[in-house]
């Protein structure tokens, strides 16, 4: 039985259980009994959700990666940033597909051990994709004469690196040895993760999310400062820039706050969660997390005018190297 992404039960005296041994445990008093019952596949409805959200999480985050590679005028600072975040969007959904077949397909602890990184490795760098955004966005309101620069681009760059370098480490430490499966009652409500190895994580994303907070205040500082600056001038232009500013600012609320509605359940429940807790705790809080992957590319990529352009000329089969429009600024859109 493959333990990726395994929830530890209370049913075995303490031990943790594979998801999709819970039912048939419940139903069975011991493996005489399975000896003699007709041959079954239990599914846990749980898993199959999992999966579910995984498929709609890669098909959505697949069309945005494909616009945007192929789209040459989507190449701005933005752009890469909302890239980078729907191909960790995209991993993760592959991920979740992937841990739903090994596990009721393949018995493996290597196997087991790599979906569990790479599932890591993903919603990480999905998570600190959302945080490079937000700096992007407070740069361009901060340093709105220098943003259109190449030295903007270089900084995206970097912030790509560490983002991607600093998931990775933590998507390889399961697999290099940091698991339970050798100590379980080291396990964390999610196997093959220890418990340290979950508060770690957990801690992390309090640090991104409170940081991404201290952001959206100076942003939300910046453009009051902007709104009385536009009371005194009048001016026709600076008050259409304003209300550009404001759509921006409103939208990257819409997304502080499904993202904090949907990871903080989880988050919270990794710091005070036993593996001894019945297995539904945890489905019950992953589950909405990853919804996050599912809502950002509404919010960041199917919402912007530049991006709904390309798909309209892709669904018309009539892309044009030559189309000319103006690339906006993070906070426009």
């Amino acid at each position: 039985m493959n333990e990726s992404l395994v929830v530890n039960d209370s049913s075995a005296a303490g031990d943790p259980i594979p998801w999709m041994e819970v039912d048939s445990l419940d139903q069975h008093n011991s493996s005489l009994e399975l000896s003699t019952a007709p041959l079954e596949f239990p599914v846990n409805p749980w898993d199959i959700m999992l999966c579910m959200s995984g498929t709609v999480i890669a098909c959505e985050n697949a069309i945005v990666v494909a616009i945007i590679f192929y789209t040459p005028t989507l190449r701005t600072p933005m752009f890469v940033l909302i890239g980078s975040l729907a191909t960790a969007d995209l991993l993760a959904g592959m991920g979740l597909i992937l841990n739903f077949v090994f596990q009721y397909v393949i018995s493996s602890e290597t196997i087991s051990l790599i979906t569990v990184g790479f599932l890591v490795a993903s919603f990480t760098a999905s998570i600190s994709s959302l945080l490079a955004i937000t700096v992007d966005r407070y740069f361009s309101l901060y340093n709105a004469l220098t943003y259109f620069s190449d030295k903007t681009l270089q900084y995206v760059h970097l912030m790509l690196i560490v983002t991607w370098g600093v998931s990775l480490l933590l998507g390889l430490l399961p697999v290099l040895g940091w698991n339970c499966l050798h100590e379980p009652a080291s396990c964390s409500i999610v196997r093959p993760l220890t418990r340290s190895n979950v508060m770690l994580l957990a801690t992390s994303f309090f640090a991104i999310f409170v940081l991404m907070l201290t952001l959206y205040f100076k942003i939300c500082k910046i453009v009051c400062r902007h709104a009385h600056q536009i009371a005194l001038q009048q001016h026709f232009f600076a008050t259409s820039h304003y209300v550009a500013t404001k759509k921006g600012v409103s939208t990257l609320a819409i997304i502080l706050g499904t993202f904090g509605a949907s990871w903080l359940p989880f988050a919270i429940y990794c710091l005070v969660g036993e593996k001894e807790y019945p297995s539904v705790y945890t489905y019950a809080t992953l589950l909405p997390a990853t919804y996050n992957s599912m809502i950002n590319p509404i919010i960041y990529a199917y919402r912007n005018a530049e991006i709904q352009r390309s798909i309209y000329m892709l669904l018309c089969g009539c892309f044009q190297a030559n189309g000319s429009y103006r690339s906006r600024s993070p906070s426009e859109v």
